[in-house]
């Protein structure tokens, strides 16, 4: 048996855990700011105070493009490379900058659509367990996934009082991750 695969297995998983979790918070703020969300709302709040003492700095430096966060942009697709960098560095894989890069945008996109997916699970589970509540867990999913909702619920109104909108946004979603992060993905594991 090979213990160094189990150590190796456990470095990998850390470190996506620890990244992850930085990258999830910076890719909130960053989409809260595109929705507008209400930022005086607590867990709105929580996110800034986590991500401000690296957004604000970088911000002096890095100015917005239009109404986009360049700064956030930036510190996600940093965030990822490094993640990326150190896992292959702890699996003894030597990869180049390019794939890495176009990888690690592949990566961002994909947690991009698996965190709209998460919001809208809770958001349907919510509504089953206490519909027509608010809390600010609730105020902040609205606000993310709403630019998402109001097109497919035009497109799709509620059929018998059943909202079958989140599923066509799910089907879309799930859709982008087929067609446009795994071709991604692939091309960036064929630059390395």
């Amino acid at each position: 048996m090979n213990g160094g695969g189990y150590f190796a297995n456990a470095g990998v998983f850390l470190i996506d855990v620890i990244f992850g979790i930085a990258i999830i918070a910076v890719m909130l703020r960053f989409f809260l700011q595109i929705a507008r969300a209400d930022f005086y709302n607590p867990l709105s709040q929580a996110i800034v105070t986590v991500t401000n003492p690296v957004l604000r700095p970088m911000r002096r430096f890095i100015p917005p493009i239009g109404k986009l966060d360049t700064s956030s942009i930036l510190l996600m697709l940093v965030l990822q490379l490094v993640s990326s960098y150190l896992i292959f560095a702890l699996l003894g894989v030597a990869g180049s900058f390019s794939g890495m890069l176009v990888g690690a945008i592949a990566e961002l996109l994909n947690k991009s659509v698996y965190l709209f997916m998460f919001a809208i699970f809770i958001q349907i589970v919510l509504s089953w367990i206490a519909p027509g509540t608010y809390n600010p867990i609730v105020g902040v999913i609205d606000s993310l996934i709403g630019p998402l909702l109001r097109p497919a619920r035009n497109a799709l109104p509620p059929m018998g009082g059943i909202d079958l909108s989140p599923m066509l946004v799910i089907v879309g979603l799930s859709l982008s991750q087929m067609l446009i992060v795994a071709p991604l993905r692939d091309f960036g594991r064929a630059l390395m």
